[in-house]
């Protein structure tokens, strides 16, 4: 099966959504399907308004059509919901043809907290989006539930794998800080919930890996943290693995793909009991989850590495691949009808 996988996040972006698509990308293509990828990279591009870091490309359906013209492909998946994204999905409705999209991002409570535009108006627009396809391929059972009650149709369930030879305990290397340590990995920015971690009253080091459009004014704020700045998936391994507990915030991620990474480097979780942690950690005991976030950071240092480690185990990218290739036979079912009440 050849399939094009259409995406506006792309490298130079470092984050879950670029670190899903390719690792997807390699399982698939080890399953024996050819994967190719329509990106902003050849198109125009300009800075996201408030996160200059992130560039949307100016791609019109008529140079996008341009670039599928001739490809002969067995499906279409469309993973983001920008200009790449909406462009392919002009293009596919044009022709007809089928295609399946993915909910990776909560951007209406993004677009909420940065600017006037309320969440209901964004929801409708991607409801239209998304519902124009043949199925929405969802990380968890959480974001699948809101996703119906907003009127989302034809959710299907396709989770995430880590790494665990490059996410490893065995990458552990000697730090002076002092301990415990308590780590954020992840984007520096609002939805991201990190003053909340920051302003905890806990012993030991706080460590910040990551950027974003907040660090600036979080570095000033909080002065006794360490912030580490852009860190390779490298040096990200060693620090996941030298740390003590992995501190989640944020309350608006879709899954969480640090959560897994995490765990694999046998680092327990403190995170609160919303969508995201609550389906990744669960009742696994790999992690503490508490609306306390202190007392989750707190109770976390008591769980063993090996129980965090054994938990990851149980996710691959081998399965997440299996699922997208599952979800996409699906979809060529013929099947329009409503999904009901997701129960995955």
């Amino acid at each position: 099966m050849r399939i094009l996988i259409a995406t506006d996040a792309w490298r130079p972006q470092v984050n879950g959504v670029v670190r899903s698509l390719e690792s997807v990308a390699k399982a698939l293509r080890e399953q024996g399907a050819e994967v190719e990828f329509l990106t902003p990279q050849g198109f125009a591009s300009v800075p996201l308004p408030t996160y200059s870091e992130i560039r949307l490309a100016l791609a019109s359906p008529k140079a996008v059509s341009n670039r599928l013209e001739g490809l002969d492909l067995d499906h279409i998946h469309i993973a983001t919901e920008g200009p790449i994204g909406f462009a392919v999905r002009r293009c596919c409705l044009r022709a007809r043809r089928s295609f399946t999209t993915s909910y990776h991002t909560r951007f209406p409570e993004y677009i909420s907290a940065r600017t006037w535009i309320p969440e209901s108006l964004s929801y409708a627009v991607l409801r239209r989006f998304h519902n124009a396809g043949a199925g929405v391929m969802v990380s968890t059972a959480s974001i699948a539930n809101d996703l119906h009650g907003r009127g989302f149709q034809r959710l299907m369930h396709w989770s995430r794998g880590v790494d665990h030879n490059h996410f490893s305990p065995a990458k552990a290397a000697w730090t002076d800080l002092p301990r415990p340590i308590f780590l954020y990995a992840g984007r520096l920015a609002p939805e991201k919930n990190i003053e909340m971690f920051l302003k905890l009253d806990l012993p030991g080091s706080k460590v910040i890996a990551g950027d974003g459009p907040s660090r600036r004014a979080l570095q000033a704020a909080f002065p006794q943290a360490h912030f580490l700045g852009a860190q390779s998936s490298e040096q990200l391994a060693v620090h996941y693995a030298s740390s003590d507990v992995f501190v989640f915030p944020s309350r608006t991620d879709t899954f969480g793909m640090v959560l897994l990474e995490a765990l694999a480097s046998g680092l327990p979780v403190a995170a609160l009991p919303v969508p995201g942690p609550l389906d990744v950690i669960g009742a696994s005991g790999a992690g503490v989850l508490d609306q306390d976030l202190r007392a989750a950071c707190l109770a976390a240092l008591e769980i063993p590495r090996e129980k965090a480690r054994a938990h990851a185990m149980t996710y691959t990218w081998a399965n997440s691949a299996r699922q997208f290739l599952d979800n996409i036979l699906l979809s060529k079912a013929g099947s329009r009808r409503m999904v009901p009440r997701p129960s995955f």
